[in-house]
């Protein structure tokens, strides 16, 4: 059957439908061109911001200067004096410092000669205070740690101690081969670490005990000893020097300085020896009181409660075995996280201070690696870009929606500024941290400096890798936000974020889906929306 003839079309109408075809060709081209520029114009005016929020920022409190009276100073200055003469006990002179501060027993884990011993009288040197020191053996009897008893209370019926020059008197104390503590030391051993009391006789009395330094060269063996392991907050494995540092520590004088460390705790000083004025860097002030003083003031993000609690949970129930961590330790680190928040001139305790934990929460010495791994992993992830994908996608669905239609989009617009404005606000705290090379964790005082150096490397490239995601993310939300301000065409939209657009076709119910009838230079797309 012959279809029927079209009727013909005059030359004239074709090329006024070609001529207004191409006028709105070029119309819509210079409607992209001009978005897209106010688009990259948006994204570079916030990425400036977020530049200039990074340089004005500086290191902000993290020299300390802001905390009581420059305490940080007096701590860095004593944490130098702690380490003078000694070679790689950076972090084992920081932790015994921080224990100290806190309120808390450090136990040190290593051979013989690995200085230890000298690790505690530098700190009764330093607080000044009554220092004691023993070495346990199997055959060690109570009167060794607590005194002897008193022979006139005895001949009065009275079983007192005779307690000073020992334990019960001690500021600082050294406990050479702890676990060897038997049954009859034990007992009255774990009161005093935990509670600072001291049963003599029939009086319990308070012990001015600032800090015990335990130590051992090997792990218990027996259950009965699980609960004085326990006393001990932190926890270090104790190395010989490297081969490196061998050669430094001989090389600089290490015989007398042997000599000098081996003298008397109580001994005066020779000025010709070590030089250091007669002002003390830490007073009995801040031994007694910075732990109150930073459970009032240091506040704990509910990210780093969540971080620890994620943190128990991998380390018992998905490490083989299992690592046990008892409610009590995990109560007194984020004490101590306190502490060391405090004392580095913060209000809050940071997601970086959970370093910490690997000194604290493990039971065997190679665990502290797996804590580490871990922490390292969680710290470096970002769960709140996650959350900003999801709310950009939902913001990006609803202006889909309220297309050729302003007075739908509502609060929307607002809603897009406010995100904009966090991922600025994201991006400069980025920036700063690339500017000033991890001021967080090279600036943390409590992290030795070669640990800080090593978990700065490892968070660096995946820093980067968060800067490039935050930074896309923000142009995304910046070219959404003068699509808004434009209220621009559905092809419009595709055209400049086409990801988007793809993946709201996708998800979007049909019943939300038309044909877009819009002129459209790229008819072959099947524009819908």
């Amino acid at each position: 059957m012959p279809q029927p003839a079209l009727p013909p079309v005059s030359t004239g109408a074709a090329e006024a439908a070609r001529y207004s075809y191409q006028n709105k060709e070029a119309e819509y081209k210079n409607q992209l061109d001009a978005l897209k520029a106010a688009a990259a114009s948006a994204n570079e005016e916030a990425r400036q911001a977020a530049a200039a929020a990074a340089a004005g920022s500086g290191r902000g409190s993290a020299d300390g200067s802001g905390t009581d009276g420059g305490l940080r100073d007096r701590l860095e200055a004593a944490v130098q004096a702690m380490q003078a003469g000694l070679v790689e006990r950076d972090t084992e002179v920081r932790l015994l410092l921080l224990a100290a501060l806190a309120g808390e027993h450090i136990l040190y884990i290593g051979p013989p000669g690995t200085a230890k011993s000298e690790l505690g009288r530098r700190l009764s040197r330093l607080c000044c205070g009554t220092y004691f020191e023993r070495l346990l053996t199997r055959f060690s009897v109570p009167e060794e740690l607590f005194g002897p008893l008193s022979m006139r209370a005895l001949e009065e019926d009275k079983y007192v101690r005779q307690t000073r020059g020992y334990l019960p008197d001690a500021t600082v104390a050294f406990v050479d081969e702890i676990f060897k503590a038997n049954s009859a030391i034990l007992n009255t051993l774990l009161t005093l670490l935990n509670e600072r009391l001291f049963d003599n006789g029939a009086t319990r009395v308070h012990v001015p005990l600032l800090c015990l330094v335990g130590a051992s060269n090997e792990l218990p063996e027996s259950e009965e000893l699980d609960a004085l392991y326990d006393r001990f907050l932190l926890r270090r494995q104790v190395a010989q020097v490297s081969q490196a540092g061998l050669l430094d520590m001989l090389a600089n004088g290490g015989g007398r300085k042997q000599a000098i460390a081996l003298r008397s705790p109580g001994a005066p000083q020779d000025s010709e020896d070590e030089s250091d004025d007669s002002r003390p860097f830490l007073t009995d002030d801040d031994f007694a009181n910075t732990r109150a003083r930073a459970l009032e003031a240091v506040e704990v993000p509910a990210s780093v409660l969540q971080l620890i609690a994620d943190l128990r949970a991998y380390l018992q129930d998905k490490c083989e075995p299992p690592i046990y961590v008892s409610d009590r330790r995990l109560v007194k680190a984020v004490a101590l996280m306190q502490v060391a928040a405090y004392t580095s001139g913060r209000s809050r305790v940071a997601e970086y201070d959970c370093l910490l934990l690997r000194h604290i929460l493990w039971q065997r010495p190679d665990e502290s690696e797996r804590i580490y791994d871990w922490l390292l992993s969680n710290l470096a992830s970002d769960d709140g870009m996650q959350q900003m994908q999801y709310l950009l996608s939902g913001m990006f669905g609803r202006a889909c929606k309220s297309l050729g239609s302003p007075a739908g989009h509502g609060n929307l617009v607002e809603e897009v500024g406010d995100l904009r404005r966090a991922l600025t606000d994201k991006l400069a705290g980025i920036y700063a941290t690339l500017n000033e090379g991890f001021p967080a964790v090279l600036g943390n005082l409590w992290l030795g400096q070669d640990e800080a150096k090593a978990v700065a490397s490892a968070l660096l490239p995946k820093l980067e890798k968060t800067r490039k995601e935050v930074e896309n993310l923000l142009f995304e939300v910046v070219t959404l936000e003068v699509l808004l301000h434009n209220d621009a065409e559905a092809v419009v939209i595709a055209e400049l974020m086409p990801a988007r657009w793809a993946a709201w076709l996708r998800n979007a119910p049909p019943e939300q889906l038309r044909p877009f009838n819009a002129p459209n230079p790229m008819p072959a797309r099947g524009m819908w929306y």
